[in-house]
C-alpha cells in the first residue's frame, strides 16, 4: 500500500493544495490527505495552535506542515511512527520537495574537470588581497589557483605569494612568461606553468628537472598547430609533463575555427590531457557568464578536456568559478547517464523560473470572495498585480497607479505598512518583467545567488 500523507493547510491554500495534490500523489507515490484548520492564511500557523486543532488518523503515515508554521514538531500530538516535519514555505514547491521536479538523482555531483581560477595582476595586490581571493575562489569551487603576472619586469615578491598560498593549503599555478617568475614560484611550490610555445619551451626541461613542474603547451599563434606540434614533440621527447591548450578565440575573432582546433588536437592526440581558457568568451561577450560556462562545459566533458582555466574581471563574471562548478556536474552527470542536462541543476536558472504558477483568474476571484480581513495578499502573473484583502480587490500594471487606489480605500494605511507594501510591489514588478514566479514574503529566486528573505508577514503591520 501507498504510504498516506496528512498535508495540514488553512482555508484560502485548500483549494490550491487540492490541485498540487491531485496531480502530484500519484508521480510521488502515495495517498494524499488535506486537513484543513480553521484559519484563513496557513503562514500564521504555529505547532502549538495546531497541536490543539488537529486529528491524525491512525492510516497515516507522515503529516507535512507548511513551511511558515512556528514552533517545536513534538507540540504536534501524533502516534509515535507518524514522522511530523515541516514542508516547504510555497506549496507550489512540493513537487521538487518529493522530488520529482528539478530533483538531483542520487550520486548527483560528481565531476572530473578541474577548475584553474586565475587571480588577475596579482604583482599589484596586497598579500592580504591575494589570500582572500584566493579563499573566495576555492570556496566558489576553484581547485587550483592561478597567480596572474603582468608583462614587463620581474616579481620579485612571486615566492613569497606562491608560498604563502600553498601554506593556506592551495594548488598553485604560475601564469607567466618570464622564466624568473617561474623559477621563482616553482621554487615556492607552484605545480602548473601557463604556458609555454617556441618563445620559451626551451626551459622547460629545467623545470621538470629541477622541481617536477607540469606545463601548458599552445600555439605560437592560435590558428598555428604546426608550432603546437613541434612544442609537444620537445616536450614528449624530454619526457616533461605537459597539457594541451589550442586556445579558444573570442567570437568573431576565429571561434568556430578554434573549435575545431580543439577538435583536430583530440584526434591526433587521443590520449593527451587537454586545457580550455574560458575567458575568451565568458569575458568577450555580452551576456551573462552561467550559460555560456554550461555550453563549454559540455564541450569539455564530451571531448575529454578535463581542465579549465577561467577568471571573474568583467562583472557579468563575478560568479564565473561557481557556476562552472555547479556545469561540471551537471555534464558529467549529462554524458555519464546519457540523459538530458534538464531538470538537475536549479541552481544554474537564474534568469527565468523554469515554470511559471498561478493560480489563475479563477482562483484569484474566489481568493477575493473569501477573504474577510483586511491584511493585504499580493499577486503577479499574466502580467499584471492583484492586490487583495477584505474590501478590494484591485489589479493592474502600475504600482503607484495601485498603490494610489490602497490610500483611497484604506485611510489607515500608515508609513511602515505602505513601506512594506512598497517593496513587495516592486518585487512583483521584477517578476512580470523577467519572467519569475512571485510569491509574496519570499525572495525571487536567483539560482545560486538568491538571498533568503526573513518574512514580515506575521509582524506589527499585520502584512499577510
Amino acid at each position: 500500500m501507498p504510504p498516506r500523507i496528512l498535508f495540514v493547510t488553512g482555508k484560502l491554500a485548500e483549494p490550491s493544495l487540492r490541485r498540487v495534490l491531485a496531480d502530484l500523489a500519484p508521480k510521488a507515490g502515495f495517498e494524499p490527505d488535506v486537513a484543513v484548520l480553521p484559519i484563513t492564511v496557513a503562514a500564521l500557523l504555529t505547532t502549538e495552535w495546531v497541536g490543539r486543532k488537529l486529528h491524525v488518523p491512525s492510516e497515516t503515515n507522515r503529516v507535512i506542515l507548511p513551511g511558515y508554521c512556528r514552533g517545536e514538531l513534538e507540540a504536534i500530538l501524533a502516534p509515535e511512527a507518524v514522522q511530523v516535519e515541516k514542508g516547504p514555505k510555497d506549496l507550489r514547491d512540493l513537487p521538487e520537495y518529493f522530488g520529482t521536479h528539478c530533483g538531483r538523482p542520487e550520486g548527483y555531483g560528481q565531476y572530473d574537470i578541474e577548475i584553474v581560477a586565475e587571480i588577475n595582476h596579482a604583482p599589484s595586490l596586497p598579500f592580504d588581497a591575494i589570500r582572500a581571493e584566493a579563499r573566495r575562489l576555492r570556496d566558489s569551487g576553484a581547485d587550483v589557483i592561478d597567480v596572474g603576472c603582468e608583462t614587463g619586469g620581474t616579481w620579485s615578491a612571486i615566492g613569497d605569494a606562491v608560498r604563502m598560498l600553498r601554506d593556506e593549503g592551495h594548488h598553485v599555478s604560475v601564469d607567466s612568461f618570464n622564466p624568473d617568475e617561474v623559477v621563482l614560484a616553482l621554487a615556492a611550490g607552484a605545480e602548473l606553468v601557463l604556458s609555454v610555445n617556441s618563445t620559451n619551451r626551451h626551459h622547460v626541461r629545467d623545470w621538470y628537472e629541477r622541481f617536477g613542474a607540469e606545463v601548458v603547451a599552445i600555439p605560437d599563434t592560435p590558428s598555428d598547430l604546426a608550432s603546437l606540434d613541434t612544442t609537444i614533440a620537445d616536450l614528449t621527447a624530454w619526457s616533461c609533463r605537459f597539457r594541451i591548450d589550442p586556445v579558444i578565440e573570442p567570437i568573431g575573432f576565429g571561434f568556430a575555427a578554434s573549435l575545431g582546433r580543439f577538435i583536430d588536437v583530440r584526434k591526433r592526440y587521443p590520449n593527451a590531457e587537454l586545457m580550455i581558457g574560458v575567458g575568451n568568451l565568458t569575458e568577450l561577450t555580452d551576456v551573462d557568464s552561467a550559460g555560456v560556462n554550461v555550453m563549454l562545459a559540455g564541450f569539455c566533458q564530451e571531448l575529454g578536456i578535463r581542465s579549465v582555466l577561467t577568471t571573474e574581471v568583467i562583472n557579468w563574471c563575478r560568479s564565473a568559478v561557481k557556476e562552472f562548478d555547479l556545469a561540471r556536474r551537471l555534464v558529467y552527470h549529462a554524458v555519464r547517464e546519457r540523459v538530458l542536462p534538464k531538470h538537475l541543476e536549479p541552481e544554474l536558472v537564474m534568469f527565468r523560473d523554469p515554470k511559471l504558477y498561478e493560480m489563475g483568474e479563477a482562483g484569484l476571484e474566489q481568493l477575493a470572495r473569501d477573504v474577510t480581513d483586511r491584511n493585504y495578499r499580493l499577486f503577479a502573473e499574466r502580467g499584471e498585480i492583484h492586490v487583495i484583502n477584505g474590501s478590494m480587490h484591485l489589479r493592474g500594471t502600475d504600482p503607484f497607479v495601485l498603490f494610489g487606489e490602497m490610500q483611497c480605500r484604506d485611510p489607515k494605511l500608515d508609513a511602515s505598512h505602505a513601506f512594506y507594501l512598497g517593496y513587495e510591489l516592486a518585487k512583483a514588478v521584477t517578476a512580470l518583467t523577467v519572467g519569475k514566479n512571485y510569491t509574496q514574503d519570499q525572495a525571487l529566486r536567483w539560482g545560486f545567488l538568491t538571498v533568503p528573505e526573513e518574512s514580515h508577514r506575521a509582524g506589527p503591520t499585520g502584512s499577510a
